[in-house]
């Protein structure tokens, strides 16, 4: 072979060389980049449980407290609290009169006609005016209620407009204010066309009353009313038989068990009179 075969053949082997080169790393790059990009998370990662695959959320993920109130009957998402009733011993002595019945109702079929207006003093709050005005209307109307002998109607009205009797809700000094002499915070009373009703009994109620506390508040409205449609104190009539709605429940039953209503089997339930009918004000 002269020297220039030998040129020529050395000039082929090194194309073909750098051929297989350039060949290799296109592979190799390929590969490479095959593998960075199809090459997944490990499904044993975050302490080696396999990840949920994510839906896709045709609409937004709503908070925690959102969830809670869309539908999900699990929730153990509390309600909100009534708001406790508070007061102060001595409140400002000012009241607020809450609106009257929306409907203008009577309450009653016949008899005398009394309106009323409710007042609550300033400093006492959580009363929820609406609830405390359906209440009173109720127990006026009860079937046992003052309603049920056909003697008296009642109608409660707003401020600023003529009524017989104003229900009163005051502090305990207020009540010593209103209720004049034997001053002892404790106790309810009716002077003249004010029927006031402690709000610490109407709140705690009495000790060993024996009864629920809705039960004593329809006894604080129904025995003081009773006072201003001219009712006076009356006696326990013998022991273990429910107590006249004009006994003196709060200072305690004599043997008596709690009732809250004037009347009872369809007649006017009746104790005794006693010598301390009109003498201790307060209930």
């Amino acid at each position: 072979m002269d020297a220039r075969q030998g040129v020529v053949k050395e000039r082929t082997r090194m194309r073909r060389w750098t051929v297989v080169r350039i060949a290799g790393l296109a592979v190799v790059a390929v590969v490479g980049a095959g593998v960075l990009y199809q090459l997944p998370a490990s499904p044993f990662e975050r302490g080696g449980r396999p990840e949920r695959p994510v839906a896709h959320q045709s609409q937004p993920v709503l908070p925690k407290a959102a969830q809670a109130s869309n539908g999900d009957q699990s929730s153990t998402t509390p309600e909100r609290p009534v708001p406790a009733i508070t007061y102060p011993q001595r409140g400002t002595v000012h009241f607020t009169v809450l609106p009257g019945d929306p409907d203008h109702r009577v309450i009653g079929r016949a008899g005398r006609l009394f309106k009323f207006q409710i007042a609550v003093e300033g400093g006492i709050k959580g009363i929820d005016q609406a609830e405390l005005s359906a209440f009173v209307r109720a127990t006026y109307g009860a079937p046992q209620g003052w309603t049920a002998g056909g003697k008296f109607r009642f109608e409660q009205v707003g401020p600023g407009e003529p009524s017989d009797f104003q229900l009163m809700f005051v502090t305990p000094e207020t009540r010593d204010t209103y209720c004049g002499y034997a001053p002892d915070r404790y106790t309810s009373c009716r002077i003249g066309d004010r029927v006031v009703l402690n709000i610490a009994r109407w709140v705690h109620g009495v000790p060993n009353y024996g009864a629920a506390l809705e039960a004593y508040r329809q006894y604080m409205v129904n025995h003081e009313t009773g006072h201003r449609l001219g009712y006076a104190h009356q006696l326990c009539p013998g022991a273990g038989q429910p107590a006249p709605v004009m006994q003196q429940q709060t200072l305690g039953l004599h043997g008596c068990t709690a009732y809250a209503w004037p009347y009872r089997g369809g007649s006017l339930y009746r104790g005794q009179l006693g010598k301390y009918d009109d003498s201790i004000p307060g209930t």
